[in-house]
């Protein structure tokens, strides 16, 4: 931009280099990206430290943001309040007959719970505390019982409601409704190869099953969680009809939730409230602290033009859609080892939509490759947040699970791919029920 102290070049080396040098010194990452604006505010003359605050402000003003603390709130009343148990009866009686039950049931529940929750890092945390131990004593292996857990974990980004789409469609203004739909393909299917792997391991290395559940089971099993299965449905359903915004279906969800828990099932207590409203509030911070920071963090990269910059070589490799989208999961996947999925969103998500425009791919499937992606990087080291939460509840390094993950995450990758090279997995449904929300 003309009349600029600083050129692209140059700010881009300022803004990422101290980002980077702040996060080998493990400063956290929303503090990371504050702090690395600051220099950029001082140095320029038209621009000035208070900035800083203004840009944050403007990411917090937005009705769509409300939505992330309530879903996260509904996840945690529901844990507190029992449902999570009939989720996980329900599964024993569908799949714990399966080669390796209990780890089968781990995925089910965590498709289950993704449908309600939005959050990897609440589901991973919940899963961990309810699984590894279990898994232990009927003679899982440590490593394969951490890896599942958090593997599997990462289903809560992907099958809707979830928060990074909820924060991809007000960020980059696509249509939350679409999202949500869109993910439920890729959702399923991941869930899918998690059960395969899961059922290979059990095979090779001699897991226990459970015996089959009677219809009768299956059936009480199914009316009991019936309640807690219709979550999803009033929350994506009223979306995506029309009855009320993502922030609206979110609120409706803790209600829907708060009455469960203490007049359907009757386990929440004030004690299990205080702890989901303070548990809601530790995640919910951190989370909106990230978005603030992050905001303008990409308001300084638009301000130099810089991914504009960045992308002028990439443009000129004459990549079709499909190169192009093999191109954005690398660099989400890649990304998301070293950054928490929400800035990765806001910063990497508004340099590479203008080079997944340039190739004519639909706005949706940009989203999903690039969210499908980002669920790698919540596993993947150095950062990877579910396997660390997972590990610490196992009292495990991180370094010993590594082998047992990567196995995990070779099919999943099959997945991505599957997702770039033929786009109506992620727009059959958007398409078939809503068409208007596409483009």
């Amino acid at each position: 931009m003309g009349g600029n102290v600083l050129a692209a070049g140059t700010a881009a080396q300022i803004l990422f280099g101290i980002f980077f040098l702040l996060l080998a010194l493990r400063v956290p990452v929303a503090v990371s990206l504050g702090l690395a604006c600051l220099p950029i505010l001082l140095i320029e003359p038209r621009l000035s430290p208070m900035m800083l605050a203004q840009e944050t402000f403007n990411a917090y003003n937005s009705f769509i943001l409300l939505a992330v603390p309530f879903f996260l709130l509904t996840a945690n009343l529901m844990n507190t309040g029992g449902v999570t148990d009939r989720l996980m009866t329900f599964s024993r009686s569908l799949v714990g007959h399966f080669p390796g039950g209990l780890a089968q049931i781990n995925v089910v529940l965590s498709v289950f719970f993704a449908g309600i929750s939005g959050s990897s890092t609440a589901d991973a945390a919940s899963q961990s505390k309810i699984f590894i131990e279990a898994q232990r004593k009927e003679g899982y292996d440590d490593s394969f019982s951490v890896a599942i857990t958090a593997v599997s974990a990462v289903l809560a980004v992907i099958v809707p409601p979830s928060i990074l789409m909820i924060v991809w469609g007000g960020v980059l203004t696509v249509s939350i409704g679409a999202l949500f739909l869109a993910g439920v393909v890729p959702g399923l299917l991941i869930g899918l190869v998690q059960m395969a792997t899961v059922h290979a391991y059990a095979k090779a290395r001699g897991y226990p099953t459970y015996a089959r559940a009677t219809i009768g089971q299956v059936l009480r099993s199914f009316l009991v969680s019936v309640p807690a299965l219709t979550t999803p449905l009033i929350i994506v359903g009223g979306k995506i009809f029309g009855w009320f915004t993502a922030t609206e279906s979110a609120c409706i969800a803790v209600l829907y939730a708060g009455v469960l828990s203490l007049l359907v099932y009757r386990e929440l207590d004030w004690k299990g409230l205080v702890g989901a409203l303070g548990d809601t509030g530790r995640l919910a911070g951190v989370a909106l602290f990230c978005v603030g920071t992050a905001s303008a963090f990409g308001w300084l990269l638009a301000f130099y033009q810089i991914p504009q910059a960045l992308l002028a070589n990439v443009q000129t490799w004459g990549l079709g859609p499909i190169g192009v989208g093999f191109f954005i999961a690398g660099v989400f996947l890649l990304v998301g080892c070293f950054l928490d999925a929400i800035p990765a969103i806001i910063i990497v998500g508004a340099i590479l939509q203008p080079l997944a425009q340039g190739v004519g791919m639909d706005p949706v499937h940009f989203a999903m490759v690039g969210i499908v992606s980002l669920a790698f990087g919540l596993v993947t080291p150095p950062y990877g947040l579910c396997l660390m939460i997972a590990c610490s509840v196992a009292g495990m390094r991180m370094g010993d699970v590594l082998r047992d993950t990567c196995i995990m995450l070779l099919p999943m990758l099959g997945v991505l791919a599957a997702v770039i090279i033929f786009p109506q997995l992620v727009l059959f449904l958007p398409g078939l029920i809503s068409p208007e929300f596409l483009r």
